[in-house]
């Protein structure tokens, strides 16, 4: 049998954070219709994680629902699969970064109306973190993106943890004469700091978190897979090159 698929989400007290996870794995189960996926939280929403592994036998691949290394991803889902003894575990990559992320982050600017012309800008709206390789997968990120956009500068911002915050960035891509600048969610789902940033885009435009987009659900079996190839009780090695495979 194929190992279950556990997306593993980080939580969040807005009810719309929830959904769009759910939403997101009916994706999944539409693209691969026989493999069992589940949903578990490192906080906040239930299922948790420790719950869902629980509930589970044979063997499972956890796949962060988080964009880049950091805590949770080096320390929290470690942890968990050592938890679950009773199962064959593997923990997979983060998603990010990778060019399924940039294609959802280039498409949700798309539906906004924005389209790249003189004086464009983009700030990428993070959640930060103190995990120096976080950061730097963020600004892999926004260095793909604006290789999507065709060379439009591409700014980082973070709603915690981390400088410059978005009004900053805003203020700083103004100073220096860019006059149509959108901020682009790096966010997996609707929350607290998506909502946060988006505010600091007026007048300007802001893009809706990646959500439930389909190269979300295709860049999960992607790295679902991946790990897959790994013996039981391993994770995916989470240097640069392979994050960004």
């Amino acid at each position: 049998m194929q190992p279950t698929l556990v997306a593993v989400a980080h939580g969040s007290r807005d009810p719309r954070a929830l959904h769009t996870a759910l939403a997101l794995l009916e994706r999944v189960r539409e693209l691969r219709p026989r493999l069992d996926v589940r949903l578990g939280h490192i906080e906040l929403n239930e299922p948790l994680l420790d719950d869902t592994l629980d509930g589970l036998s044979g063997s499972a691949v956890l796949v962060p629902l988080l964009l880049g290394r950091g805590y949770h991803v080096k320390r929290d889902l470690p942890a968990a699969a050592a938890r679950a003894g009773h199962l064959l575990t593997r923990v997979a990559a983060p998603l990010g970064p990778h060019p399924l992320l940039v294609e959802a982050l280039y498409e949700r600017l798309l539906e906004t109306g924005w389209t790249p012309a003189p004086g464009s800008a983009v700030v990428l709206a993070a959640a930060g973190s103190r995990d120096p390789d976080s950061a730097a997968d963020t600004r892999r990120t926004a260095a793909q993106l604006g290789e999507r956009l065709g060379g439009v500068p591409v700014t980082c911002a973070y709603a915690s943890a981390a400088a410059p915050s978005a009004p900053e960035a805003v203020r700083a891509l103004a100073a220096r004469g860019h006059h149509r600048i959108a901020v682009a969610s790096y966010f997996a789902a609707p929350g607290r700091f998506a909502t946060q940033t988006a505010a600091a885009a007026a007048p300007g435009l802001a893009a809706a978190p990646l959500g439930d987009h389909p190269a979300l659900a295709r860049l999960l079996l992607h790295r679902y897979d991946e790990a897959r190839a790994l013996p039981a009780g391993g994770a995916v090695p989470i240097r640069p090159e392979l994050v960004s495979a």
